[in-house]
């Protein structure tokens, strides 16, 4: 049971235990990403990133001969450059950590607490997902005509199928003959999101109307 907590040839890198620790890096990166994939809408080029973080956290301390503080600090280099995305949700962020933090555990020859500590990282995520917090916070947008008072025009069916909801955005389109307001909204039954829509239908003439799952579900109305 000891030997499955000490590293693997601490004093010098062999060809074996790169490719050994390498391995267990590929590994920690398919757990983490299934778990942050788990009941979770995330993008494919995401999940590629979670799988190959680690090893390349892993190959990185690797070349600075095992120097935790100076490979970091390579890390921290590479966070300077600016991926042009969407902002990512607490979730995401907790994963990336975990991915970073199995690589380095990799990097170190700790392949058994890198396997173990994924192992039970990826677990919670997935028991927390589980978990009901209540209504999902989406976000409804809806187009109207310029003619059309958008004010309290759709509150009475707000208060019938929403638990709560705020004006988040309005801004003109086609030309200004045309106002998209988006919402912050908590339906109180999601089986009832089509019979909402059908009835703002009506009430907007018909023009495009969308619901999809916040842009930070995190955040509170």
């Amino acid at each position: 049971m000891t030997a499955f907590f000490e590293a693997l040839a601490p004093a010098s890198v062999t060809p074996q235990n790169y490719f050994i620790c390498l391995g267990v890096a590929l590994l920690c990166g398919l757990i983490v990403a299934f778990a942050a994939a788990f009941r979770s809408r995330v993008s494919k080029s995401f999940l590629i990133s979670l799988v190959i973080l680690p090893l390349i956290v892993h190959t990185v301390i690797v070349m600075v001969n095992g120097n935790i503080g100076t490979g970091v600090a390579v890390m921290g280099a590479f966070s300077l450059v600016r991926f042009r995305s969407v902002p990512g949700k607490a979730k995401d962020i907790a994963a990336l950590f975990l991915a970073m933090t199995a690589g380095l555990a990799c990097a170190a020859g700790f392949v058994g607490i890198a396997v173990l500590f994924t192992l039970i990282a990826g677990a919670v995520l997935i028991l927390l997902s589980l978990i009901p917090y209540g209504e999902r916070a989406m976000d409804l947008r809806i187009t109207v005509p310029e003619s059309l008072n958008y004010t309290h025009e759709f509150d009475d069916l707000f208060a019938e199928y929403l638990s709560s909801y705020r004006q988040t955005k309005a801004k003109t389109t086609a030309m200004g003959s045309l106002y998209r307001i988006t919402y912050r909204v908590k339906l109180k039954n999601p089986d009832k999101a089509r019979e909402l829509i059908d009835k703002l239908r009506t009430r907007n003439g018909n023009l495009e109307i969308s619901l999809s799952d916040a842009v930070n579900d995190a955040e509170e109305l």
